[in-house]
C-alpha cells in the first residue's frame, strides 16, 4: 500500500488537491500530514522506509520556511498565503520527531527550536493561552477560531520538543495548552468545537477533536497527571452514553447528537481508543 500510493495522482483521485509523488502536494498542512503518518508507522514497524519518507517530505516543508515574512513560520500552501497555527504546529512536531529518531541529528532540532520560538513569538497563541488560527498580514494574531485540534498540535509540538531538549518550560508551556483547554473548550466538561452547538462543522472540522485528543493523551501519559487522564476518560464516557445510537454510530457532538459519518466516527473512535489505559 506504501508503494501504491506515494506516487503520482490527479485532483480528486486521492486528494482534493493533485498527488505530485511522496505524497507531495501544494497543500503543506496535508503534506505533513503525511510524514506525521510515516513517523508513526516507522514507531509501529521500524521499517525505514517510512522514516525516509517522513525526511523526504519534512525536506519539501522545509522549503516554505520563510524569514522574509513575519520573521520565519512556514507558509500554509504553496502559493504563500497564510501562515497558520495547524501547518506551524505540526513542523515543530514533525521535525522534533526527526530529531528524536535520527542519531546524531543537529539540523532538525534547530529547525524545531526556531518553529517553537516562532511560534510562541506569532502571538497565535492568546492570553487565554487558546490558540487561534493564524496570523494577519501585519503579523499579529488574527483572532480567528480557536479549532481543538490546533490546540493539540501546540501540545503535542512543545511534548516533542521537551522530549528532544529536556526543557522543562516546554512541559509546563503544554500544561498551560491542556487546561485551557479543559476549561475553556468542554462547556460541561465535554469537548465541544465552536461549530458544534449549530451543526455547522465542514468535513475537516469533524475530525479535529479527535486529532486533539492524540496529542492530550500524549501529555497525560508524558506527565502522569492523574487530571488529564480523567479528563480523556469523561470524554469516552460521554460518548458511549450520549453519542452513540443504536447502530453504534458515532456522532459529531460528543455532549450528544449531531451529524454522523465516517469522518465523526473516526474521530470519536479515537478517543475512545486513546481513553483506554494502555495493556
Amino acid at each position: 500500500m506504501f508503494d501504491k500510493n506515494k506516487g503520482v495522482f490527479p485532483a480528486g483521485e486521492k486528494s482534493g488537491d493533485a498527488l505530485e509523488g511522496n505524497f507531495i502536494s501544494r497543500a503543506i498542512d496535508d503534506t505533513e500530514w503525511w510524514a506525521i503518518a510515516w513517523i508513526e508507522a516507522y514507531d509501529l514497524t521500524g521499517d525505514r522506509r517510512y522514516l525516509d519518507m517522513a525526511v523526504t517530505i519534512a525536506n519539501y516543508v522545509q522549503g516554505y520556511w520563510d524569514t522574509s515574512t513575519c520573521g520565519g513560520g512556514v507558509w500554509w500552501d504553496r502559493e504563500r498565503t497564510y501562515k497558520n497555527a495547524v501547518t506551524n504546529g505540526l513542523y515543530i512536531r514533525l521535525t522534533a520527531a526527526l530529531h528524536n529518531r535520527l542519531a546524531g541529528d543537529t539540523v532538525w532540532l534547530q529547525r524545531a527550536t526556531a518553529g517553537w520560538n516562532w511560534f510562541i513569538g506569532s502571538g497565535m497563541i492568546n492570553s487565554s493561552n487558546l490558540v487561534n488560527d493564524g496570523v494577519t498580514g501585519a503579523c499579529g494574531n488574527n483572532g480567528q477560531t480557536v479549532w481543538t485540534y490546533n490546540q493539540g498540535l501546540a501540545i503535542g509540538g512543545a511534548l516533542e520538543l521537551w522530549r528532544a531538549t529536556g526543557d522543562s518550560s516546554l512541559l509546563a508551556r503544554a500544561r498551560q495548552l491542556g487546561d485551557a483547554a479543559m476549561s475553556s473548550l468542554s462547556p460541561g466538561g465535554v469537548l465541544t468545537e465552536s461549530c458544534d452547538p449549530a451543526g455547522t462543522c465542514d468535513d475537516n472540522q469533524k475530525q479535529f477533536k479527535g486529532i486533539f485528543m492524540r496529542y492530550f493523551v500524549d501529555l497525560a501519559d508524558s506527565t502522569g497527571d492523574a487530571s488529564y487522564r480523567t479528563y480523556a476518560q469523561r470524554q469516552a464516557d460521554s460518548i458511549w452514553q450520549n453519542d452513540r445510537d443504536s447502530l453504534n454510530r458515532l456522532g459529531q457532538r460528543w455532549a450528544g447528537g449531531g451529524t454522523r459519518d465516517w469522518r465523526t466516527q473516526a474521530s470519536a473512535l479515537g478517543a475512545l481508543v486513546l481513553a483506554t489505559p494502555a495493556g
